[in-house]
């Protein structure tokens, strides 16, 4: 089954669709810039969508050089994007343990996944396993100090600690995103703080208007 992460029958939908189209290329701009993966590089796509009706899904698969060395995985349904992406190598996982080997990769591109796989606990484990397959890796996810929360077009109420942030989305009819493994925001602070050891770990910001509306976690070992 595929899960509506986009809202799509919101009426503000193809707004931000406009916007994250231009806020991806220019994630996918440091993660090359960061990890610099050439022609033989193995790389990881982890989070890919079955999604093909948004400009800005599977963005990184539409404009990576070298599909040959990539592998894309996903805990949805992948079957759809191998015809629509044949040179790449397409793989569907099951939540937990990532199944791949110690530094299997080269490098990692992670796009907003992270605020959607569980509790702190279930987020910093996930950055443990991309740091295990993956000598290099870029994590982004939105801001959650952002005044605009993109999965419910709400603004504000992100900002509550999350017990009142979930109980007024129950409130609103929006129970899916009260649920902590659907949707459970991070700060700058709170990502850095999720990066093992043995590990130099940066953030970099992708703003709109003036305000950081995107955060980009940067490691390498």
């Amino acid at each position: 089954m595929t899960i509506d992460y986009f809202s799509l029958g919101h009426p503000l939908a193809r707004v931000r669709s406009r916007y994250a189209l231009r806020a991806r290329q220019r994630m996918y701009e440091r993660f090359m810039d960061f990890a610099r993966p050439g022609p033989g590089s193995a790389v990881l796509d982890l989070g890919v969508t079955p999604a093909l009706s948004l400009p800005e899904s599977n963005h990184f698969e539409q404009v990576y050089p070298h599909p040959e060395q990539l592998t894309a995985a996903s805990i949805e349904p992948v079957d759809g994007l191998r015809a629509r992406f044949p040179r790449v190598h397409f793989v569907q996982i099951a939540p937990g343990p990532l199944p791949f080997e110690d530094d299997q990769f080269e490098a990692c591109f992670c796009s907003a996944v992270i605020e959607h796989v569980g509790d702190r606990a279930a987020q910093a484990q996930f950055v443990r396993e991309i740091a295990r397959v993956a000598r290099r890796f870029a994590i982004t996810t939105p801001n959650r100090w952002f005044p605009l929360e993109f999965h419910t077009f709400l603004p504000l109420l992100h900002w509550l600690p999350q017990p009142a942030h979930q109980a007024a989305l129950r409130g609103l009819g929006k129970p899916f995103w009260a649920r902590t493994e659907n949707l459970n925001l991070l700060s700058a602070g709170e990502l850095l703080h999720m990066v093992p050891d043995g590990v130099q770990a940066g953030v970099a910001r992708v703003r709109l208007l003036g305000l950081t509306s995107n955060l980009v976690l940067t490691g390498s070992r």
